[in-house]
């Protein structure tokens, strides 16, 4: 299920380039014919503007413009240059110990495709996701401000998670927080803090955030695993969420649907945190084994089988990829998940902190007020109330004679 949801989420993120490139202009017929099949002075000037280059007379032409005339090279019939073209379009006759086509891929010159949208689409739309939602969640704390209690707090306390429920919150939010700043350090840093502070400093920073960040992923992973199992059952949506939703859940306007233990919108963040964690620490695991756990070629064979390119008129996803190809794309799969997630990790932070009224006792000391209880999570507080009268009752039972 989650190799499928990975697969038709990757097309999303291929589709994306392919679709803007088409809308560029294609690459024109140049006339080589003065440079005898060599590149030309315009094919330079494309490739520094960023348009579309044809580079078939380099790939079906090795050892053509490149090879000297007979015996006056100093390399013999070839050249250093079309030596390295020919491993540059993986058509060199290359013999290497793995018995395996990907390993003869010397040169991948796809990492630059992988740079430019590191440095460019990811880091430009990363960065304004998570500035909107700062920025969106200021508004509306300007205009909604903070949602308080109805009733007056009636000192009385009713236990909301326990110890191990909060340990557990905790060791997720922490690390999730710590993976989130140290991966936005490592892509971040070239571009806004190796100007400040010089590049040696940001060298050292980056390379403590890699320990740092590949070091506290197995804590979020275990985090993952028993937040899952601690409230899986709680979290299935049922009827009650629809009426959560309906009235907007209490946030705009003035109603106070009923909920039980997690409303509607508590749902949704822990399925996002689940779900999106899940990829992440799978895309995660595939940076730290590349050769152990590659994914994205089982995933375009799953795709191709499905014929889901042909749904965007794009050909069949290779299935061939190189190790380095591997952790291109699984590093752009996982900051791309990254970004979402901590988008939404954000407005969560927001409710439980300034948004709500009496939100954070109940991750903090783990008691929340009875009033509290009853506005937000009333079926709930219902329920807690009829369990503890059973229990008192059968405390103070008497055998039957």
């Amino acid at each position: 299920m989650l190799r499928h949801l990975m697969a038709i989420l990757t097309l999303v993120l291929l589709a994306a380039p392919v679709l803007t490139t088409a809308q560029e202009a294609e690459a024109p017929v140049i006339d080589r014919s003065a440079t005898g099949g060599a590149q030309t002075l315009e094919d330079i000037l494309r490739r520094q503007q960023g348009l579309p280059v044809d580079e078939s007379f380099r790939s079906d032409n090795v050892g053509g413009d490149a090879v000297p005339p007979p015996n006056l090279a100093p390399l013999g019939t070839s050249s250093d240059p079309d030596l390295w073209r020919a491993l540059r379009f993986n058509k060199a006759d290359v013999t290497v110990s793995t018995n395996n086509d990907v390993g003869k891929v010397l040169v991948q010159d796809g990492g630059m495709k992988w740079y430019e949208f590191r440095k460019g689409p990811l880091a430009t739309y990363g960065g304004y996701l998570l500035l909107g939602t700062i920025a969106a969640l200021a508004i509306f704390y300007v205009l909604r401000g903070k949602i308080r209690l109805d009733e007056p707090m009636t000192g009385h306390t009713v236990t909301r998670f326990q110890f191990f429920e909060r340990f557990s919150h905790w060791m997720l939010a922490g690390s999730f927080i710590l993976l989130g700043l140290t991966g936005l350090l490592t892509l971040f840093g070239r571009m806004f803090i190796a100007p400040y502070v010089g590049k040696e400093l940001n060298a050292t920073m980056l390379t403590v955030s890699k320990m740092i960040h590949n070091n506290v992923a197995w804590a979020f992973m275990l985090a993952l695993v028993l937040v899952f199992v601690l409230w899986v059952w709680h979290n299935i949506p049922d009827k009650t969420d629809i009426k959560w939703f309906a009235q907007a859940g209490g946030i705009i306007g003035n109603k106070h649907p009923p909920a039980k233990k997690f409303n509607g919108g508590q749902k949704i963040i822990f399925w996002s945190v689940i779900l999106l964690g899940a990829s992440l620490s799978v895309s995660g695991l595939s940076l730290l084994f590349p050769f152990q756990l590659p994914l994205f070629a089982k995933t375009f064979a799953i795709l191709n089988d499905i014929g889901v390119p042909g749904w965007v008129d794009m050909s069949p996803l290779p299935t061939a990829l190189a190790p380095q190809e591997e952790m291109q794309l699984a590093q752009l799969w996982h900051a791309i998940v990254a970004f979402v997630m901590m988008a939404i990790i954000i407005a969560h932070i927001y409710i439980g902190s300034l948004g709500m009224e009496g939100a954070f006792d109940a991750m903090g000391t783990g008691e929340v007020d009875e009033a509290w209880a009853h506005q937000h999570h009333s079926l709930w507080l219902e329920k807690v109330k009829e369990d503890e009268a059973k229990a008192g009752g059968a405390g103070t039972a008497t055998p039957a004679e």
